[in-house]
């Protein structure tokens, strides 16, 4: 639905590459921010977590202290910012961008905005679409999407219909409605891990599949990416693209579900006290 971009502490400086094509056009990269920090940790501050670059704190691109009410989640981001090595490679760090969707809005979405948002998709949902003009590549989709769909329907009392004609709406009102209601007992920030999910997989189906357990997230990201999979099959793969392009989203769907998890239940981690 949207995507926002972290920064640190203060504005990252970014200066510019210029690069110019064959046929004379002139193009500016911006660089990538050096990371400036030694050490990460994370403090506890009024019922939350914060995390800390040099003993100073991260703050939110709209400048908000980054804060989080799961401190594993809060361990989890700093990892994030302590993996960067020279370089800060913000598209990478899922778990950080995340945090700071939540904690900005920068779109002032409530959390009855993103249900609404993911229970919609089910309308073009991957796996509820299967080829027609393809006998053998509909004999994979059937043999590797139906057992998910089943389960779906097991799991949330539902009655998604799969269609191969592109016309007939795979959910109704009462389908929709008891996804609406699963989903609103989740808090705002879990919803927004769920949308991530979704954004990724392009499949509400898939996307709950994997947060509740019943799949990995790369079963998952596999299973989003069939028609790609079968179509390898016959014609070989790139492993520069089609393998980047697959650890791209499991990495991504892997943060999302850790968010929505991380979010739906008291996470703090006890230290023992010694005598």
């Amino acid at each position: 639905m949207f995507k926002y971009v972290m920064t640190s502490l203060k504005p990252l400086h970014t200066s510019r590459v210029i690069c110019r094509s064959n046929v004379g056009e002139i193009r500016t990269y911006a660089t990538l921010p050096k990371r400036f920090y030694k050490e990460t940790n994370i403090l506890r501050s009024e019922g939350k977590f914060e995390v800390t670059l040099d003993q100073r704190k991260l703050k939110t691109p709209m400048g908000n202290v980054f804060a989080v009410e799961s401190e594993p989640l809060a361990l989890a981001v700093a990892t994030e910012w302590n993996s960067q090595k020279d370089k800060i490679i913000q598209t990478k760090m899922h778990l950080t961008t995340l945090c700071n969707t939540v904690i900005d809005n920068p779109n002032h979405l409530n959390k009855h905005d993103i249900v609404n948002y993911i229970v919609n998709y089910l309308d073009t949902d991957t796996v509820l679409f299967q080829a027609n003009e393809d006998e053998e590549l509909l004999k994979f989709q059937v043999m590797q999407w139906d057992p998910i769909i089943e389960w779906f329907n097991n799991r949330f009392e539902a009655n998604l219909k799969k269609s191969i004609q592109m016309d007939i709406p795979p959910a109704s009102d009462q389908d929709k409605n008891l996804l609406t209601k699963h989903l609103m007992s989740y808090n705002f920030a879990a919803v927004n891990g769920f949308m991530y999910c979704v954004d990724t997989l392009k499949s509400v189906v898939l996307s709950l599949a994997c947060t509740e357990r019943f799949i990995t997230p790369e079963r998952a990201v596999l299973l989003s990416r069939l028609e790609e999979e079968y179509q390898t099959g016959h014609w070989g793969r790139v492993e520069w693209a089609h393998d980047l392009s697959q650890q791209s989203l499991q990495a991504r769907l892997s943060a999302a579900v850790l968010f929505v998890h991380f979010n739906s239940q008291s996470n703090k981690i006890q230290s023992k006290t010694t005598n």
